[in-house]
């Protein structure tokens, strides 16, 4: 007999015996636990916790497991989540003109590689159309004209909120989407929004960084996955990876390798947030791998 599966993500100011409470109650309500991560932050007095567990006794489901957690969840003022594991969260991509991560999210999406929903592609242009049709996925082309309007740029994220609002949307994943997104925007998708770029920041902004960074001779390339607040590309860090180069290397291949990179650092990113094993740490995150 197959039992349901949930996972449970909790913080709470650190204290004795959250993890006797936490497992305690999970043995109370016939669950096992199937595994179990935690760690005590120091420096935020915070304690973090994701524990993936099987609820064996049918008396028990997951209205009733959330229903009786929140007690404890209360009496230790935690900050919490209960989600079904068997449930494949639903993503929306974004993407405008360059589309390598977007490429390699649905390769790893139609591969069962991310266990995932995908109900809606949107882009600032038309370039990948053909590709969303291919893996049958709905296109939404809701375009931003060069030196638009402010008013034009909230109509256009109001279109963009209305689908993730329609379609229940888990995730944003910025795959390349060269927009930048209003405060407004920011904020009504904080901590469901991931956002890629090159680690180079603050160095070799704007056009073109990797020939930027050839034209000074870096030796280190990578990219960075993080959480999209209202500060440009600097929210809570996810995911973080480099490869090395050299001075026998042309700007095109820097940009191939960086490229790369920057689909696996995305794409673990996502994976990660997928599997509940992401939470957030004022400006950093806990990732639980």
């Amino acid at each position: 007999m197959t039992h349901p599966e949930y996972i449970l993500t909790l913080s709470c100011l650190d204290q004795r015996g959250i993890v006797y409470r936490v497992s305690g109650f999970l043995a109370d309500h016939g669950c096992n636990i199937v595994d179990s991560a935690q760690f005590g932050d120091a420096q935020s007095q915070l304690f973090f916790m994701r524990v993936h567990f099987t609820a064996d006794d049918p008396q028990f489901d997951e209205a009733a497991l959330h229903t009786a957690f929140g007690l404890v969840a209360s009496s230790l003022q935690m900050t919490w989540q209960l989600h079904d594991a068997a449930k494949k969260p639903r993503v929306m991509l974004m993407v405008s003109k360059i589309g390598h991560c977007l490429n390699d999210l649905l390769f790893r999406y139609k591969s069962g590689l991310l266990p995932v929903e995908i109900p809606a592609i949107v882009s600032n242009h038309t370039d990948f159309y053909q590709l969303a049709a291919s893996y049958n996925i709905p296109f939404h082309h809701l375009p931003v004209e060069a030196g638009a309007s402010e008013a034009a740029k909230l109509a256009q994220e109001t279109r963009v909120m209305e689908l993730v609002d329609h379609h229940g949307i888990d995730l944003v994943v910025l795959a390349r989407y060269m927009q930048i997104l209003s405060p407004a925007m920011c904020n009504a998708l904080r901590g469901r929004a991931i956002n890629i770029h090159h680690s180079f920041l603050p160095s070799f902004k704007g056009a073109k960084p990797y020939y930027q960074a050839h034209d000074r001779g870096v030796k280190l390339i990578g990219a960075t996955a993080h959480f999209v607040t209202g500060v440009l590309d600097e929210g809570p860090i996810i995911e973080q990876d480099v490869a090395r180069v050299d001075h026998a290397m042309e700007p095109d291949t820097l940009t191939a390798i960086g490229r790369d990179v920057e689909c696996v650092v995305l794409a673990r990113a996502v994976k990660w947030f997928l599997e509940h094993r992401i939470l957030l740490n004022g400006y950093k995150t806990v990732v639980f791998k």
